[in-house]
């Protein structure tokens, strides 16, 4: 389990020091909008949890505007596992039938959120936890996925159920809380136009909601460092034109393609650069924002 940091060891000057120089980048981001999408094995740590928690009171504490949209995969896999409630899956896609749609938004809009929210409320903060459903914060439509059949090699749609992507978003309801001092806590579910209840991708969910807020950053807490070069070696800095580039040339694959190609979206509807770093380094929110080091990815238009 991670460990924070031991602040006893440094004397009063350094940490002083380490203060000071947190003010340019405090400055930076004063009353401006940060998504922060939480997620992956972080949230089970509660070490690394509390730490979150912390950094986020911290940014809003510092005039930062922290809007948090959580996913919670793992655990809506073990509530499934605990009702004894099957999962059909599709191309390695799970199906979100009635049953299933039920304990997603139990488990998303109902235990994490509340927990995340409490955290967040532990630590000096106040928090408010709401989904896409509230004040049709977000509406849906049904996501198409198309995947191509291994027999032909020929594109074939597969249905997903109750799965959705976004179709309008109305940030009134967050702009309102953000512009208090209230904190945003969100689950990524929302309603599409018969009212029937849908699951969206949380990158997904958190990337059109930065956009549409025309946040200062969107940062994305995943279980790797960020995107890595072919030798392994982690690539601080992207343009659109090089990301585009190394998945041309296969240096990004996989599971990370679908996750540039959102980031590179939420920059197009003009979010100033978007950042995907490691959800398990402790404090990796405030090393991306207050300090010089940074801790994943930057993709952005135009190098700074």
């Amino acid at each position: 389990m991670s460990q924070p940091l031991d602040t006893s060891t440094i004397d009063a000057q350094t940490q002083a020091s380490i203060l000071s120089e947190a003010l340019p980048h405090m400055q930076r981001y004063d009353r401006q909008t940060v998504v922060v999408k939480y997620g992956g094995h972080a949230m089970g740590d509660t070490t690394l949890a509390r730490g979150f928690a912390r950094d986020i009171v911290m940014l809003k504490q510092s005039g930062v505007n922290p809007v948090v949209v959580h996913g919670g995969g793992p655990q809506i896999g073990g509530m499934l596992e605990r009702l004894q409630i099957e999962s059909e899956f599709k191309a390695g896609l799970r199906v979100t039938d009635d049953a299933t749609i039920s304990v997603v938004e139990m488990v998303l809009a109902g235990s994490i959120n509340k927990s995340i929210v409490a955290a967040i409320n532990a630590e000096g903060g106040k928090a408010v936890g709401i989904s896409g459903k509230d004040a049709n914060l977000m509406r849906v439509r049904k996501l198409e996925k198309q995947v191509a059949d291994p027999d032909s090699n020929l594109m074939q749609a597969v249905d997903l159920g109750y799965v959705g992507e976004p179709d309008e978003i109305d940030p009134h309801v967050v702009n309102i809380l953000t512009q208090s001092d209230l904190i945003p806590v969100i689950a990524p579910t929302a309603s599409g136009p018969d009212g029937q209840t849908y699951n969206v991708n949380a990158d997904t969910f958190a990337g059109a909601l930065a956009g549409a807020m025309k946040a200062k950053r969107l940062l994305l807490l995943t279980d790797v460092p960020g995107v890595l070069d072919k030798s392994g070696e982690l690539i601080k800095f992207l343009t659109v034109k090089e990301a585009y580039a190394l998945m041309k040339d296969e240096t990004i694959t996989g599971g990370m393609i679908p996750k540039v190609e959102s980031c590179l979206a939420v920059i197009e509807d003009g979010v100033e650069a978007v950042v995907i770093l490691n959800g398990k380094v402790p404090h990796a929110v405030l090393l991306e924002l207050l300090t010089e080091h940074g801790a994943g990815t930057m993709l952005r238009a135009e190098q700074a």
